[in-house]
């Protein structure tokens, strides 16, 4: 788990750093909720993966749109992070999606 925490966190982490310099949007801050948010939401995927082990793909498809919604609610709640709702569901979905390509291919 720990391996992948750090995978997703370094790949998000780049991700939200190109867009808030893109987007003149406060760095540490959405690269601080970023990593909350990873914290909360791996745990939560690592337990799900846990419980449904014989439904991993459709339990990883569930939880990976859940997971999206999550840390788009949580970067717009944030408002230091100043993303409106859309920008929020867009840096979210390339950070996830990001990280979840990568992990894909990584054996870790």
């Amino acid at each position: 788990m720990i391996d992948t925490l750090s995978v997703t966190i370094l790949v998000e982490g780049v991700v939200g750093l190109a867009y808030s310099i893109w987007r003149k949007k406060p760095v540490g801050l959405i690269l601080a909720t970023s990593i909350l948010a990873n914290l909360i939401t791996q745990s939560l995927l690592w337990i799900a993966l846990s419980i449904f082990f014989r439904h991993y793909l459709a339990t990883l498809f569930v939880a990976e749109i859940l997971i999206w919604m999550i840390e788009s609610i949580l970067c717009h709640r944030l408002r230091f992070n100043r993303l409106n709702i859309g920008e929020s569901l867009f840096i979210s979905l390339v950070m996830n999606l990001s990280s979840f390509a990568l992990g894909w291919f990584l054996p870790v």
